[in-house]
Parts: structure tokens; sequence; C-alpha cells
């Protein structure tokens, strides 16, 4: 059996900010350390924290900035790239809003920013490779997102060509993360074109496999989708490389269901909620990935409409480190067995 996972983990995206103790590096990773987190996720483009052109090219800067990690207390689990990922493929009913995730030299400018967009994970992969990483945490963005519900009919070949053209995007990433020896572990997540079982298959099938293609495994948007979150890790357990342990819950009405209306978060009959406040079942998702050996990171990504963040992390890491089952070496009933040999076996078999 494999050795445990790792964490508790944290993912800073969501607690990056301009005040004391989110606005530097050595702050935020004591800040971590603190609440008894034990590894840290980096949204690489937040220059408050990382300097992700710097680290692609010296692995002296990255042995510096993991050093300061290390002091503090916490290891980097992996570097985030969700924002440059998602700009890798967009649709043009989302240039403007889409615009915010790159600088402004390239807004609107949907060709440039693509090309900002693909750089920026190439560069990941040389950081990641600099820091030891073996995975990062991204999106795959989207092409057929808006036609989603097949209404109006969907013209034959419409998916297949939006689908063609994402794995021809992303097939030289992939390339490059298999030299630095890296996965790039995308969270199935609604606005992206891969956001269940099917989708990622469609897209793995066109990338022929490629064995850095994986999935950071999330089950709060499966919650929202009403998937079978459990049996998802049965099928797609050899390609989760990455888990994100953030919960949710599903309450539909009589007013509204999985679409909800278009109603804001705190509204709406999907909601993510802190860990613990949601319906996800944490202890069989953990049963599982301790099943199937797991060995990464459990990393808390806190999304809440009710709870302040602070609270969420601090209530985060001992929920996740409660549930982190330390694997058996041995099996419970061992007592009652007996020393054997071949001749013993064909006796009991009638041979």
């Amino acid at each position: 059996m494999a050795s445990n996972i790792q964490g508790p983990g944290i993912y800073l995206a969501q607690f990056a900010g301009d005040a004391a103790p989110f606005n530097s590096w050595p702050a935020i990773t004591k800040w971590a350390a603190s609440l008894g987190f034990k590894g840290v996720q980096v949204p690489s483009w937040d220059a408050r924290l990382f300097d992700l052109a710097k680290a692609a090219e010296s692995k002296t800067y990255c042995d510096e900035f993991a050093g300061i990690a290390r002091e503090n207390g916490v290891a980097i689990t992996e570097l985030g790239t969700h924002l440059q990922g998602q700009l890798v493929a967009v649709h043009p009913a989302y240039d403007e809003a889409f615009d915010a995730f790159a600088p402004a030299a390239v807004h609107g400018k949907p060709a440039e920013r693509q090309r900002w967009a693909v750089q920026q994970m190439m560069l990941a992969a040389r950081a990641s490779k600099h820091l030891g990483l073996s995975s990062t945490v991204s999106f795959p963005g989207a092409l057929a997102w808006p036609y989603l519900y097949p209404w109006p009919q969907r013209p034959p070949g419409l998916i297949e060509t939006a689908f063609d053209e994402l794995a021809k995007r992303w097939r030289p990433i992939f390339d490059a993360f298999d030299e630095a020896g890296c996965h790039v572990a995308f969270e199935l997540h609604p606005g992206e074109d891969l956001f269940d079982g099917v989708t990622f298959e469609m897209f793995l099938e066109r990338v022929n496999n490629h064995p850095r293609c994986a999935i950071n495994y999330d089950p709060s948007h499966f919650v929202l989708q009403q998937l079978d979150y459990l049996a998802f890790i049965d099928i797609y357990h050899s390609r989760i490389k990455a888990l994100h342990i953030k919960d949710a819950e599903f309450r539909p009405d009589g007013r509204q269901g999985v679409y909800s209306g278009y109603q804001p978060w705190i509204n709406r009959a999907g909601r993510f909620r802190s860990l613990g406040d949601g319906q996800v079942d944490f202890k069989a998702i953990f049963s599982k990935m301790a099943q199937y050996g797991y060995e990464g990171w459990a990393v808390l990504e806190w999304e809440c409409c009710l709870k302040h963040p602070e609270q969420g992390a601090a209530e985060g890491a001992p929920f996740i480190r409660d549930h982190i089952i330390r694997v058996t070496e041995k099996a419970f009933d061992d007592f009652a067995g007996a020393a054997h040999d071949a001749a013993q076996l064909k006796r009991m078999l009638g041979l």
C-alpha cells in the first residue's frame, strides 16, 4: 500500500491581498503554518507572492522561495495556473470578462492574450521543475461552453471541432510539462470545456492519452452537477494527481434546481460551503483516495457564500488533518494467520 496522503495544505489564491499578513510570501506562509497547514498551493499569477518569470529562469530564486516557506513550516504543494490556463481557450462571448485575467497590454486583443497565456504555462512548467513539483493545478479554458445546452440544435461537428482545437492548443504545453516531469491537473469545472468525466475523456482521446494530462479532483463541482463524485474516483483515480478539499451543498426546491435561476451564490440551490458545512462525504473520499494509493497533497480551496475566509481557513486545517488516513501496513486479521507452504495449499484444494 502507498504512503499516506500529505496535508493539510491550503490554496493561497483566495487569501492573498494588500493587507498583512496576506501581502507577502514570508508573512502568508507564517500565517498558514500558524493555523496548522503543512503545505501551500501558490497562485502563480500573484506578484505579491511569486515572480513566475524569475522562477522559470532562476533555480536560485526557486530555492530561496522554497527555503522561506520551509523555514516558516510549510512546503510548496503545487503552482496554481488557473487564470492562465483559462485563457488558453476563450470563446468570444467571454472576451471582455476574461480580459481581467491578463495584463492590460493584451486587453481587447484575443490572439495576443492567448499567446501570452500559452507562454505563461510554459514558464510554469520550467518553474515547477525548478521547485521540484509533480503537478500544477489549472483550468483548460473553453470554446464550446456557450453551447452546453443543445438548444438551438447544434450543427453536426460543432463540439468535435471545439475539442479538436482545444487539444491542439494543449499538446505542446503537455509536452513542456512532460520535459519538466510535472502533470497538468485540470480542475473539472463549469465554464470549462472539461467539466465532468465524459468531457475529460473526449479531450484525453484527442491528446492521445498524454501522460501529463491529469485531474485536480474537487468534489464540490460534482455536487453542484449532481454527479456521483465517489464513483468518479473509482473510474479516474489513475489520472487524479491533485486534490482540492472543498465542500458544497445542493438543495433544490420548487423554484430552482441545477441551473439556479441566475441567482447570486447565497440564493442558489447549489452553493459552495466551508469544510463540514456542506454535504460532501469526505470520509468516503479520503478512504477511496487511500485505497487507490494517492500520494499527493490534500489542499483546502476555501470558498463559501456565508463564512468569513479566515474562520474557514482556521477550521480547515484540523478538518483535513483529522480525515487523512494513516494507511495500515498489516492486515487486521493477521493474528489469525498461520505458516503455510505450497504442499499445504494443494492439500487444502484437494489437489
